[in-house]
């Protein structure tokens, strides 16, 4: 399959359209990530829709200091890349054909949700997404529009603002692709030496920590609830082999239901060894959030959270998060 490559919403809107038009937004130097994106926008759309890349770097989205310039161009390996996974074209407008009077004088605000993590971290950045967002939804006109779930925060910012302006598109977001050891797909990676690349692992590694923590405290409540609460519970999992301390599970699981501070513990507990390395871990921010509004959760919460993490390795920053669920149906004690 030959794919096009465009860089006017005029040659854009000629296309003759057949079924569903799937558009997944990059800022290129496309990877793995970017292709999974693409393959389920493939799906998506079935063989009679239209899958259509942008590739557009928004100077909007980036802050003083940030690198803006340093960012990676690879268009042509793009544009194989983007046709490998299944796009029928690339969308690769110039910083003129996206804004034609300059920097737009207005503007979509990301609202309270936009000054939390990578808001405070970076101030105005997702005002600048989302500004690049709806014009880019305008000029390519989708049914549907494919995000990375990596970017948990933009993810919910665009959902927010669909519903919120009444933008007639249907949102998905596709689960975070990592590399053998761990490490989530980036374009920033690139910049990682090896050294440095050692240190980034720790962003995974205390993700699943804590999610390997939530799920030994979710499996001790699950047990906690098949014994009775008498002597018996002691009897009983101390004949399975728990030592008689452990044996008290069930004041545990009332105690801290889900766990959420134990979940951030045992994510900051690599991080903060992780800072001791050669190159240290600069540790940006440890959150466990609800995924609604990207706020802290209590730790008598119940439902779907994100715990996310960011951080700089030398000269690099990087994110990273998984999501969570707490309080299963039934749970309670």
């Amino acid at each position: 399959m030959t794919t096009a490559l465009l860089s006017t919403a005029d040659e854009l809107h000629a296309r003759v359209r057949h079924g569903r038009r799937a558009v997944v937004m990059t800022m290129g130097a496309l990877h793995e990530g970017h292709a999974t994106l693409i393959r389920a926008a493939r799906e998506i759309a079935g063989p009679d829709g239209e899958v259509v890349v942008t590739v557009f770097v928004n100077p909007l989205q980036f802050g003083a200091g940030e690198d803006l310039d340093r960012y990676p161009r690879t268009l042509e390996a793009d544009l194989r890349l983007a046709g490998r996974a299944g796009a029928d074209a690339v969308f690769a407008p110039s910083v003129e054909e996206v804004y034609p009077g300059g920097e737009p004088q207005v503007r979509v605000t990301a609202g309270p949700m936009g000054g939390l993590l990578e808001g405070a971290t970076r101030p105005g950045h997702f005002d600048g997404m989302l500004t690049v967002v709806a014009k880019l939804l305008h000029l390519t006109r989708p049914d549907v529009a494919l995000y990375g779930q990596k970017d948990a925060q933009q993810l919910a910012l665009i959902r927010r603002m669909v519903r919120d302006l009444n933008f007639g598109v249907e949102i998905v977001g596709v689960p975070t692709v990592r590399e053998e050891d761990g490490l989530a797909l980036s374009s920033r990676n690139r910049y990682l030496a090896p050294e440095e690349r050692a240190t980034a692992l720790t962003l995974s590694r205390a993700l699943f920590a804590g999610r390997d923590r939530h799920a030994a405290q979710e499996a001790l409540r699950a047990r906690a609830l098949e014994v009775p609460s008498t002597h018996a519970r002691a009897e009983a999992l101390s004949a399975i082999g728990e030592s008689r301390a452990a044996a008290d599970a069930h004041a545990v699981a009332t105690a801290a239901p889900g766990g959420p501070a134990a979940v951030r513990a045992a994510a900051r507990q690599v991080l903060d060894e992780a800072a001791r390395y050669d190159p240290p871990l600069d540790l940006d921010y440890l959150a466990l959030v609800d995924p609604a509004d990207f706020t802290e959760i209590a730790d008598d919460f119940t439902g779907e959270a994100v715990l996310a993490v960011a951080a700089r390795v030398g000269p690099t920053r990087l994110i990273d998060n998984i999501p969570l669920t707490f309080g299963s149906p039934g749970a309670a004690l």
